[in-house]
């Protein structure tokens, strides 16, 4: 069956005026100002109130976060004694809670125009050994992408590391259950679903050999890796003093430093560093939200990409941003790189590009972040009837400008998930209040 999207009010595509045309999940067709589609098609949908953008990508999260936003313990804390307030409190984390806030993550995402999210899952308490496998449950049950970053831990704060002992594991039990993950869940080519990656948390908590054996795991499977790095100045000091190499350094020794691995902030590089990201094809995400949160300090985008360094976009944790909504992060990524480099230097183009084809290369699909022929239907539509837009003249400005912050439909695959800004078979609020419910049992004495 052929779908016309057609007539949008606005569309993110090159000639395609009049819309495109879908055909099993994959775009077939732009049709340019004054055209119709080469081959009729058997159904038209009216996108005349609709700005039609290729569905946002998160290439950055960590689900089980959703189950402690605003939490006091944590408040006003920069990132270090942000984590050991949390830790103890995500040590409780059991499948039912995450189950419940996985679902919450991904259906505020998919509700914000994201198609496809990454997500970074380390806290393994005894009896969660099945983290993945429930995260990997709830996405084919929602019908979202996702790439799901097997992570790990085993420095725990016997070891000097940041964790309590009760969320990390041994080096063998992680590599084993990586490999288990890779054959269970690994989707391979063009239109897949479900995707693992490897993860260890940061290099600060976990071993040099941990790191290093799973760079070669993900190079025998050929998997993605992901790790966060320098997110704060306090990263820096930690690993020089601890490591005696600054963090890139680090991870160049553990094989790290290449084009299969995307990195989380990447706030406090060097120029010079930036350049050898470059050279290696080694891409990061930009987390706004999260990085003003926590007073991280700013990411730099414009002259990431001036190097050229493949740049997306993540939400981050909720527990840090508060929120799982990308579109939001994509305003915020606009304006924060407009105070660092200038009105002239970044657009709302751009912006809407780090989510989308940029967030595609971070995640190494190529089939995935722009529309056209051959790529996959997967689109967020937004209308433009709310107060917060009436007055606007260019509408793809205005979603980024005027803050859009909720689709009102969403495509997956050539599947609509979300229509008239609902999610089939989803009751949000039952399941917002269950959630409220399970949060306050885990943080009852925080």
């Amino acid at each position: 069956m052929r779908l016309w999207i057609k007539d949008p009010l606005a569309i993110l595509a090159d000639g395609a005026d009049r819309g495109i045309v879908i055909e099993q999940g994959r775009i077939v067709e732009r049709v340019a100002a004054g055209r119709e589609p080469a081959v009729p098609a058997d159904q038209v949908f009216d996108a005349g109130g609709h700005v039609v953008i290729p569905g946002l990508i998160n290439t950055h999260h960590h689900f089980y976060q959703t189950l402690t936003r605003a939490l006091p313990a944590a408040l006003d804390k920069e990132l270090f004694p942000w984590l050991k307030a949390l830790y103890p409190v995500w040590a409780r984390l059991d499948a039912r809670a995450l189950e419940s806030a996985v679902t919450v993550a991904m259906a505020e995402l998919m509700l914000s125009g994201c198609t496809t999210t990454a997500d970074h899952h380390y806290v393994f308490p005894a009896g969660l050994e099945n983290a993945i496998d429930i995260e990997a449950g709830v996405a084919r049950r929602l019908g979202m992408r996702a790439v799901l970053t097997r992570g790990s831990m085993n420095l725990s704060e016997r070891d000097g590391g940041l964790p309590p002992d009760g969320v990390v594991q041994d080096e063998d039990t992680i590599l084993e259950d990586s490999l288990r993950l890779i054959e269970a869940h690994h989707q391979r080519g063009d239109g897949a679903m479900v995707q693992i990656a490897l993860a260890p948390c940061s290099p600060f908590s976990v071993t040099r050999s941990l790191m290093t054996r799973t760079a070669e795991l993900a190079e025998r499977h050929d998997v993605r890796l992901h790790t966060h790095l320098a997110e704060t100045e306090d990263e820096n000091a930690f690993c020089l003093e601890t490591l005696g190499r600054r963090p890139l350094d680090y991870l160049e020794d553990c094989g790290w430093l290449s084009g299969r691995v995307w990195l989380a902030h990447g706030i406090h590089f060097t120029p010079a560093e930036i350049d050898r990201l470059a050279a290696a094809g080694t891409s990061v995400t930009h987390c706004p939200c999260s990085n003003q949160v926590l007073a991280s300090g700013m990411c730099p985008v414009h002259g990431m990409e001036r190097a050229g360094v493949k740049v997306g976009l993540g939400v981050d944790g909720s527990a840090s941003a508060d929120s799982s909504n990308l579109m939001q992060e994509v305003r915020a990524a606009f304006l924060l790189q407009r105070l660092q480099y200038g009105v002239s230097a970044v657009s709302h183009r751009d912006a809407l590009r780090w989510a989308t084809a940029g967030s595609a290369a971070c995640i190494g699909r190529g089939d995935l972040g722009t529309l056209a022929e051959g790529f996959q239907a997967d689109l967020a539509l937004f209308k433009l009837d709310e107060l917060r837009f009436a007055g606007h003249g260019d509408p793809l400005a205005a979603l980024v400008l005027c803050g859009a912050h909720r689709a009102d439909r969403v495509m997956i695959a050539g599947r609509w998930t979300v229509e008239d800004g609902r999610i089939a078979g989803l009751d949000t609020a039952e399941l917002a209040r269950t959630h409220q419910s399970i949060a306050r049992r885990m943080t009852a004495d925080a």
